[in-house]
């Protein structure tokens, strides 16, 4: 299958510090893909420099055959690629349906000039904005919501609300950091469901950091597991579960042996 994304020798360095070290990552066509590793691995960093938030000090990130890692973060977002964030990044004295419009706001042709005059172009685009608007907030199970401000949703609202925002660029790649982060069992189980869902019926590819384990085992058709910055495994969830550099990079030297141990404890038992 056609990959959407593509890096190559990906490398992110602060001061002396190298976050990213060299990554070679590829994610096929509307598939679900995950990035795992411990907490300073540099997840959060690969998707910053694959938005265009960093640039990369070294190496290339090809999105849909073109080589974007120069490009603006609005250059990026045009091309088809939109995120969320670990920490929820809504604008929180705006209505949720004006959280959205702002999403939608890329796919515009209306100039500054036409908002100043209200001209028929710009009346049109903000009718059909806040129709747009709508539609992705009930998509996204928050309808009838769309006048409340964003400050005031519960937690979990406020994750699907960002999600509405992502998607209201129209995006051809979706980029989700720690999406349950947070939540209790129950909303979990729903976000999970729903990132299914984002899949299935609109054929955008998702690539998501995750610590939920359950979560990332459950969904992903492929795992990139990352460590120190650098990509020490990547394959099916199976795979990656018994993989010994992954049960390492968790548990620390030794957790291999010891995670081989109790699995053949908990056979024995059974």
């Amino acid at each position: 299958m056609q990959p959407i994304l593509e890096t190559h020798q990906l490398t992110k360095i602060f001061g002396g510090l190298t976050a990213v070290d060299s990554v070679d990552l590829t994610v096929p066509k509307e598939t679900i893909a995950s990035i795992i590793g411990p907490n300073g691995a540099g997840k959060t960093t690969f998707f910053n420099c694959t938005s265009g938030y960093y640039k990369p000090e070294k190496g290339e990130v090809i999105f849909d055959g073109k080589v974007i890692n120069r490009l603006s973060t609005d250059q990026i977002t045009h091309l088809g690629i939109s995120r969320t964030y670990q920490n929820i990044r809504l604008f929180a004295n705006m209505t949720a349906i004006e959280n959205v419009m702002i999403g939608h706001h890329c796919r515009l042709k209306s100039s500054w000039l036409d908002a100043v005059l209200h001209t028929p172009r710009f009346a049109r685009e903000e009718r059909e904005s806040i129709q747009e608007g709508r539609r992705l907030l009930k998509y996204v199970g928050l309808e009838g919501l769309g006048d409340n401000l964003a400050r005031n949703l519960p937690y979990g609202a406020q994750r699907r609300l960002e999600i509405a925002r992502a998607l209201a660029s129209e995006p051809k790649l979706l980029l989700l950091d720690e999406p349950t982060a947070g939540m209790n069992p129950q909303e979990t189980a729903e976000m999970t469901t729903f990132i299914r869902s984002l899949r299935d019926s609109l054929g955008i590819t998702i690539l998501l950091i995750e610590h939920d384990m359950n979560v990332v085992m459950g969904i992903s058709d492929q795992i990139s597991v990352l460590d120190f910055g650098t990509k020490i495994a990547e394959g099916t969830p199976k795979e990656i579960q018994s993989n010994p550099r992954v049960i390492e990079a968790y548990l620390g030297p030794g957790g291999a042996a010891l995670s081989e141990k109790f699995s053949r404890k908990k056979h024995h038992d059974a």
